[in-house]
């Protein structure tokens, strides 16, 4: 199932990697979806205590690939900062996951 997503996503243009949406995938899994939740609202018991945005919604979209990086290392109001945690490359994949989730 996970492959056809991918060759879906990726034959609809949405991604430029399959490595970079399983990279990023797997890593969004295990450091974002607890607070953005597996389809990116935000609307987890804890996305709400922190008040986490919704990535699919254009405030979040229309932002550079630069800017959700930076977002992601250094973190943003009650968001942790992910410096040190991951690597630019894997935050570019996140960024790449944060594209697709529209």
């Amino acid at each position: 199932m996970r492959r056809s997503l991918i060759a879906i996503i990726m034959a609809a243009g949405v991604l430029g990697s399959a490595t970079a949406w399983a990279d990023g995938g797997a890593d969004y899994k295990v450091k974002c979806q607890v607070c953005h939740g597996a389809n990116a609202s935000g609307e987890t018991p804890a996305g709400k205590k922190l008040g986490a945005k919704d990535l699919r919604l254009p405030e979040a979209q229309k932002k550079t690939d630069a800017q959700l990086v930076a977002i992601v290392r250094d973190g943003k109001n009650k968001m942790p900062a992910f410096k040190g945690k991951l690597t630019e490359e894997q935050m570019k994949d996140l960024v790449s996951v944060i594209r697709g989730m529209k």
